[in-house]
Protein backbone atom coordinates (compact mmCIF):
# COMPACT_ATOMS: atom_id res chain seq x y z
CA UNK A 1 0.00 0.00 0.00
CA UNK A 2 2.37 2.27 0.48
CA UNK A 3 6.49 2.86 -0.42
CA UNK A 4 8.96 2.83 2.93
CA UNK A 5 12.07 4.76 2.93
CA UNK A 6 14.27 5.16 6.22
CA UNK A 7 17.04 8.49 6.42
CA UNK A 8 19.46 8.10 8.91
CA UNK A 9 20.75 11.03 11.08
CA UNK A 10 19.80 12.90 14.06
CA UNK A 11 16.78 12.26 13.51
CA UNK A 12 15.98 9.04 12.27
CA UNK A 13 13.11 9.45 9.30
CA UNK A 14 11.20 7.11 7.90
CA UNK A 15 8.80 8.12 4.96
CA UNK A 16 5.79 6.26 4.14
CA UNK A 17 4.26 7.16 0.65
CA UNK A 18 0.68 7.07 0.04
CA UNK A 19 0.15 6.64 -4.13
CA UNK A 20 -3.37 7.30 -3.42
CA UNK A 21 -3.27 11.22 -3.01
CA UNK A 22 0.72 11.71 -3.74
CA UNK A 23 1.36 11.86 0.28
CA UNK A 24 3.71 11.30 2.72
CA UNK A 25 3.70 10.64 6.05
CA UNK A 26 6.72 10.48 8.38
CA UNK A 27 7.97 9.22 11.85
CA UNK A 28 10.60 11.42 12.82
CA UNK A 29 12.46 9.72 15.91
CA UNK A 30 15.46 10.50 18.24
CA UNK A 31 17.69 7.00 18.20
CA UNK A 32 18.75 7.75 21.72
CA UNK A 33 15.56 8.01 23.83
CA UNK A 34 13.28 5.87 21.39
CA UNK A 35 11.15 8.70 21.19
CA UNK A 36 9.06 9.69 18.42
CA UNK A 37 6.67 12.02 16.50
CA UNK A 38 4.02 11.64 13.46
CA UNK A 39 4.07 14.31 10.76
CA UNK A 40 0.97 14.76 8.10
CA UNK A 41 -0.67 11.49 8.68
CA UNK A 42 -3.51 9.88 6.79
CA UNK A 43 -7.36 9.39 7.25
CA UNK A 44 -7.78 6.73 4.39
CA UNK A 45 -10.87 7.90 2.33
CA UNK A 46 -11.96 6.73 -1.19
CA UNK A 47 -14.17 9.58 -2.32
CA UNK A 48 -16.27 7.31 -4.52
CA UNK A 49 -17.91 4.86 -2.32
CA UNK A 50 -17.64 7.60 0.77
CA UNK A 51 -15.75 5.09 2.76
CA UNK A 52 -13.31 6.03 5.90
CA UNK A 53 -10.48 3.40 7.07
CA UNK A 54 -7.64 3.43 9.21
CA UNK A 55 -5.10 1.39 7.23
CA UNK A 56 -2.16 4.44 6.55
CA UNK A 57 -2.31 5.50 10.07
CA UNK A 58 -2.46 1.65 11.36
CA UNK A 59 1.04 0.64 9.75
CA UNK A 60 2.15 3.97 10.87
CA UNK A 61 1.33 2.34 14.38
CA UNK A 62 2.94 -0.74 13.34
CA UNK A 63 5.82 0.92 12.57
CA UNK A 64 6.41 2.69 15.93
CA UNK A 65 5.38 -0.64 17.37
CA UNK A 66 8.45 -2.94 15.65
CA UNK A 67 10.90 -0.25 16.38
CA UNK A 68 9.98 0.25 20.29
CA UNK A 69 9.02 3.84 19.66
CA UNK A 70 6.92 6.05 22.13
CA UNK A 71 4.99 8.51 20.14
CA UNK A 72 5.29 12.31 21.53
CA UNK A 73 3.62 14.52 19.14
CA UNK A 74 1.24 14.19 16.52
CA UNK A 75 2.38 17.49 14.02
CA UNK A 76 0.10 18.33 10.78
CA UNK A 77 1.86 21.41 9.22
CA UNK A 78 -1.46 22.90 8.09
CA UNK A 79 -5.21 21.59 7.35
CA UNK A 80 -4.75 19.97 4.03
CA UNK A 81 -6.51 20.04 0.72
CA UNK A 82 -6.08 16.70 -1.00
CA UNK A 83 -6.32 14.41 2.26
CA UNK A 84 -7.88 13.73 5.82
CA UNK A 85 -5.82 14.07 8.42
CA UNK A 86 -5.36 10.74 10.74
CA UNK A 87 -4.13 13.17 14.15
CA UNK A 88 -7.31 12.68 16.19
CA UNK A 89 -7.58 8.71 15.31
CA UNK A 90 -3.50 8.51 16.16
CA UNK A 91 -3.98 10.69 19.24
CA UNK A 92 -7.27 8.24 20.49
CA UNK A 93 -4.58 5.14 20.24
CA UNK A 94 -1.32 6.87 21.42
CA UNK A 95 -2.63 9.53 23.51
CA UNK A 96 0.33 11.70 22.61
CA UNK A 97 -0.72 15.45 21.99
CA UNK A 98 -1.96 17.03 18.47
CA UNK A 99 -0.72 20.15 17.45
CA UNK A 100 -0.69 22.86 14.38
CA UNK A 101 0.39 26.59 13.70
CA UNK A 102 -1.47 28.67 15.47
CA UNK A 103 -2.70 31.12 12.37
CA UNK A 104 -5.27 27.61 11.43
CA UNK A 105 -7.71 29.70 12.94
CA UNK A 106 -7.47 31.55 9.97
CA UNK A 107 -8.31 29.13 8.02
CA UNK A 108 -10.94 28.00 10.21
CA UNK A 109 -12.95 31.14 9.89
CA UNK A 110 -12.36 31.16 6.39
CA UNK A 111 -14.12 27.82 5.96
CA UNK A 112 -16.18 28.04 8.60
CA UNK A 113 -18.15 30.82 6.20
CA UNK A 114 -17.54 28.69 2.76
CA UNK A 115 -18.97 25.66 4.96
CA UNK A 116 -21.81 28.15 6.51
CA UNK A 117 -20.93 26.97 10.15
CA UNK A 118 -22.45 29.76 12.18
CA UNK A 119 -21.76 27.44 15.27
CA UNK A 120 -18.29 25.98 14.48
CA UNK A 121 -15.60 27.12 17.08
CA UNK A 122 -12.87 28.58 14.72
CA UNK A 123 -10.19 29.02 18.14
CA UNK A 124 -8.21 26.22 17.42
CA UNK A 125 -9.42 24.45 20.77
CA UNK A 126 -9.31 21.24 18.29
CA UNK A 127 -5.49 20.66 18.78
CA UNK A 128 -3.52 20.43 22.20
CA UNK A 129 -1.32 23.05 20.69
CA UNK A 130 -1.01 25.85 18.63
CA UNK A 131 2.55 26.58 17.57
CA UNK A 132 4.03 29.94 16.37
CA UNK A 133 6.96 31.10 14.71
CA UNK A 134 10.27 30.23 16.94
CA UNK A 135 8.58 28.02 19.22
CA UNK A 136 10.42 25.22 20.30
CA UNK A 137 10.19 21.59 21.29
CA UNK A 138 11.77 18.31 21.86
CA UNK A 139 11.58 15.11 20.16
CA UNK A 140 13.40 12.87 22.72
CA UNK A 141 16.50 14.69 23.27
CA UNK A 142 16.64 16.69 19.80
CA UNK A 143 15.49 20.12 20.10
CA UNK A 144 12.55 21.23 17.50
CA UNK A 145 11.15 24.52 16.84
CA UNK A 146 8.91 26.37 14.23
CA UNK A 147 9.14 28.55 11.02
CA UNK A 148 5.85 30.41 10.26
CA UNK A 149 5.92 29.36 6.25
CA UNK A 150 2.52 30.92 5.00
CA UNK A 151 1.68 30.89 0.87
CA UNK A 152 0.43 27.65 0.45
CA UNK A 153 -2.20 28.27 2.88
CA UNK A 154 -2.74 31.33 5.71
CA UNK A 155 -1.42 28.49 8.53
CA UNK A 156 1.38 26.27 6.67
CA UNK A 157 4.53 25.87 9.22
CA UNK A 158 7.75 23.90 8.88
CA UNK A 159 8.74 21.55 11.80
CA UNK A 160 12.89 21.95 11.99
CA UNK A 161 13.99 18.70 13.96
CA UNK A 162 17.56 18.28 14.80
CA UNK A 163 19.53 18.42 10.84
CA UNK A 164 15.66 17.75 9.28
CA UNK A 165 12.94 20.48 8.45
CA UNK A 166 9.52 19.10 7.45
CA UNK A 167 8.51 21.64 4.14
CA UNK A 168 4.82 20.77 3.69
CA UNK A 169 3.86 21.60 0.73
CA UNK A 170 5.75 24.78 0.06
CA UNK A 171 8.36 23.15 -1.84
CA UNK A 172 8.52 19.65 -4.17
CA UNK A 173 11.61 17.90 -4.97
CA UNK A 174 14.01 19.84 -7.40
CA UNK A 175 12.28 18.22 -10.44
CA UNK A 176 8.75 19.05 -9.30
CA UNK A 177 9.34 22.99 -8.40
CA UNK A 178 7.28 24.40 -6.01
CA UNK A 179 3.72 24.06 -4.23
CA UNK A 180 0.61 26.05 -5.62
CA UNK A 181 -0.19 29.28 -4.08
CA UNK A 182 -4.36 29.87 -5.17
CA UNK A 183 -6.09 28.18 -2.14
CA UNK A 184 -8.44 29.96 -0.59
CA UNK A 185 -5.52 32.45 1.78
CA UNK A 186 -2.78 31.78 -0.67
CA UNK A 187 -0.37 33.91 -1.54
CA UNK A 188 2.80 33.39 -4.37
CA UNK A 189 4.71 36.22 -2.68
CA UNK A 190 3.99 35.05 0.79
CA UNK A 191 5.26 31.46 -0.43
CA UNK A 192 8.85 32.97 -1.92
CA UNK A 193 8.96 34.85 1.18
CA UNK A 194 8.55 31.48 3.11
CA UNK A 195 10.91 29.91 0.48
CA UNK A 196 13.82 32.25 1.05
CA UNK A 197 13.84 31.59 4.65
CA UNK A 198 13.84 27.73 4.48
CA UNK A 199 16.75 28.15 2.09
CA UNK A 200 18.31 30.00 4.53
CA UNK A 201 18.72 27.01 6.45
CA UNK A 202 22.28 25.27 6.37
CA UNK A 203 23.07 23.71 3.35
CA UNK A 204 23.26 20.20 4.66
CA UNK A 205 19.92 20.36 6.35
CA UNK A 206 17.89 17.53 5.18
CA UNK A 207 14.14 18.79 3.60
CA UNK A 208 11.44 16.43 3.65
CA UNK A 209 8.20 17.23 1.46
CA UNK A 210 4.89 16.55 2.25
CA UNK A 211 3.94 15.33 -1.53
CA UNK A 212 5.70 13.66 -4.62
CA UNK A 213 3.80 13.59 -7.85
CA UNK A 214 7.00 11.79 -9.47
CA UNK A 215 7.92 13.86 -12.82
CA UNK A 216 8.81 11.36 -15.64
CA UNK A 217 7.05 8.43 -13.87
CA UNK A 218 10.26 8.42 -11.57
CA UNK A 219 9.93 6.41 -7.97
CA UNK A 220 8.57 8.37 -5.69
CA UNK A 221 11.26 10.95 -3.70
CA UNK A 222 10.80 13.10 -0.78
CA UNK A 223 14.23 13.88 0.86
CA UNK A 224 16.73 16.80 -0.71
CA UNK A 225 18.63 19.41 1.00
CA UNK A 226 18.72 22.91 1.52
CA UNK A 227 21.59 22.84 -1.43
CA UNK A 228 20.38 20.82 -3.79
CA UNK A 229 17.02 22.82 -3.75
CA UNK A 230 18.95 26.25 -3.93
CA UNK A 231 20.60 24.81 -6.37
CA UNK A 232 18.45 22.84 -8.98
CA UNK A 233 15.08 23.54 -7.72
CA UNK A 234 13.22 23.89 -11.64
CA UNK A 235 11.05 27.21 -10.23
CA UNK A 236 13.92 28.84 -8.27
CA UNK A 237 17.35 28.31 -9.82
CA UNK A 238 19.27 29.92 -12.89
CA UNK A 239 18.55 33.21 -10.99
CA UNK A 240 15.32 33.43 -10.54
CA UNK A 241 13.61 36.60 -8.85
CA UNK A 242 10.34 37.45 -6.79
CA UNK A 243 8.94 39.21 -9.86
CA UNK A 244 9.52 36.19 -11.84
CA UNK A 245 8.64 33.53 -9.45
CA UNK A 246 5.07 34.97 -8.49
CA UNK A 247 4.63 35.59 -12.12
CA UNK A 248 5.28 32.01 -12.90
CA UNK A 249 3.22 30.63 -9.89
CA UNK A 250 0.19 32.75 -10.71
CA UNK A 251 0.19 31.54 -14.30
CA UNK A 252 0.65 28.08 -13.88
CA UNK A 253 -1.78 28.16 -10.82
CA UNK A 254 -5.10 29.41 -12.99
CA UNK A 255 -4.62 26.73 -14.79
CA UNK A 256 -4.38 23.80 -12.28
CA UNK A 257 -7.98 22.39 -11.30
CA UNK A 258 -8.79 22.31 -7.67
CA UNK A 259 -7.66 18.92 -6.20
CA UNK A 260 -10.75 16.61 -5.82
CA UNK A 261 -10.59 16.22 -1.64
CA UNK A 262 -10.55 19.79 -1.04
CA UNK A 263 -13.99 20.34 -0.19
CA UNK A 264 -14.52 17.12 1.55
CA UNK A 265 -10.83 17.70 3.27
CA UNK A 266 -10.90 21.01 5.03
CA UNK A 267 -14.36 20.43 6.78
CA UNK A 268 -12.50 17.18 8.72
CA UNK A 269 -8.93 18.94 8.78
CA UNK A 270 -10.15 22.39 10.31
CA UNK A 271 -11.96 20.09 13.02
CA UNK A 272 -8.45 18.31 13.62
CA UNK A 273 -9.07 15.24 11.62
CA UNK A 274 -12.22 14.61 13.67
CA UNK A 275 -14.71 13.36 11.75
CA UNK A 276 -18.84 14.62 11.79
CA UNK A 277 -20.65 13.97 14.76
CA UNK A 278 -22.91 10.81 13.76
CA UNK A 279 -26.34 11.86 12.75
CA UNK A 280 -30.32 10.56 14.14
CA UNK A 281 -29.65 7.31 12.24
CA UNK A 282 -26.03 6.85 12.87
CA UNK A 283 -24.76 7.64 10.03
CA UNK A 284 -21.45 10.87 9.55
CA UNK A 285 -22.53 13.02 6.69
CA UNK A 286 -19.99 15.62 4.64
CA UNK A 287 -21.25 18.85 3.25
CA UNK A 288 -20.32 19.51 0.17
CA UNK A 289 -21.18 24.15 -0.48
CA UNK A 290 -21.68 24.07 -4.38
CA UNK A 291 -19.64 27.41 -6.54
CA UNK A 292 -17.89 28.06 -3.42
CA UNK A 293 -14.35 28.52 -5.12
CA UNK A 294 -15.18 30.40 -8.41
CA UNK A 295 -12.82 30.97 -11.19
CA UNK A 296 -10.67 27.82 -10.50
CA UNK A 297 -9.75 25.68 -13.52
CA UNK A 298 -11.77 22.57 -14.26
CA UNK A 299 -9.88 19.34 -15.13
CA UNK A 300 -9.99 17.05 -18.65
CA UNK A 301 -12.57 15.24 -18.05
CA UNK A 302 -15.14 17.93 -18.31
CA UNK A 303 -17.92 17.16 -20.62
Amino acid sequence: MQTFRHSSGRPDVAGFYDPRTSSVQYVVSDPATRRCAIIDPVLDFDEKSGATATHHADELLDYVASQGLEVEWILDTHPHADHFSAAQYLKEKTGAPTAIGSYVTKVQALWKELYHWPDFPADGRQWDTLFSEGDTFRVGEIDGHVMFSPGHTLASITYVIGDAAFVHDTLFQPDGGTARADFPGGNAHKLWDSIQAILALPDDTRLFTGHDYMPGDREPEWESTVRSQRETNIHLCNGQTQEGYVAMRNERDASLPMPKLILPSLQINIRGGALPEPEENGRRYLKIPLDALPGAAWDDARA
